[in-house]
This record gives structure tokens, sequence and C-alpha cells, in this order.
């Protein structure tokens, strides 16, 4: 059963570029955490990665996943979601295009030169079973 964003959880998503903590477990079962950009659709959050990466591998062999949003100018204000990753690499270059243009103004291969020589995107859907916080 899938939980639902707030109203204010939602446009905290929308209107800013707020960075949220992904956390992944390891297989050694120990945490792995990751800051990420996000978006979201309806009420799944979508971040963004690459295949190869901790944060992929950790999610295929375990998809279950926590996500905490923490606004910088509200430090005492959250919304952790608990949930299940859908991974996929269809519409992963869109996904890192549309996030990038989100938080940096820039296609994001003109913000990270680099990229050219990435692996490919991946879309990670977080699926909420539950969301806890103030937000």
């Amino acid at each position: 059963m899938s939980a639902a964003l707030s109203d204010d959880l939602k446009k905290l998503i929308d209107d800013s570029p707020v960075f949220a903590t992904v956390a992944t477990i390891q297989p050694d079962g120990s945490p792995q955490l990751s800051i990420t950009w996000l978006t979201r659709d309806g009420d799944d959050l979508l971040v963004s990665t690459t295949i190869g990466r901790r944060k992929e591998k950790n999610l295929r062999a375990d998809p279950r996943v926590t996500v905490m949003i923490n606004p910088a100018n509200a430090p005492y204000t959250y919304a952790e979601v608990r949930g299940t990753a859908e991974l996929t690499t269809e519409g992963g270059q869109e996904l890192i295009n549309e996030l990038s243009r989100k938080y940096t103004g820039k296609e994001y291969a003109d913000f990270n030169p680099a990229s050219k020589d990435d692996a490919e995107r991946v879309v990670v859907r977080v699926v909420p079973r539950k969301v806890v916080g103030s937000l």
C-alpha cells in the first residue's frame, strides 16, 4: 500500500531545488547515504543515478529505500519517505537533464562536462510506503 505526500512536501519539491538524502542498504546490511537532486511524479519521488554506482547496485539487490528531505532554510522541518525503489533506464537522460535545469539552470552536459563518460543513466522511482516528519 502506498502513502501520499503532503501538499506542503509536494510544493517544496516542485518549487525549490531542495536536496535529499537517499539511504540504501549495503550488501553487509549497513546503510549507504547519497545526497541527490529529486523531483516527483504524483506521490512517487524520482532521483537519478548511473549503472554501476553503489546506490544502483544496492537498490537492485534490495529495493528498500528511505529519502530524507530537509530544507536548508528550515533545519527542523523534514520529511522521511520510506518505500520501495523501481529502477529503469527508460527516460534516464531526460530525467537528469530535467533535474540539472531545476538545480543549476543548465543542461547536465553543460553543468558536468565529464558526464559524457558516465555510464547509462537510471531513473529511481521511490514508491512511498510511509511518510513521517513535519512536512
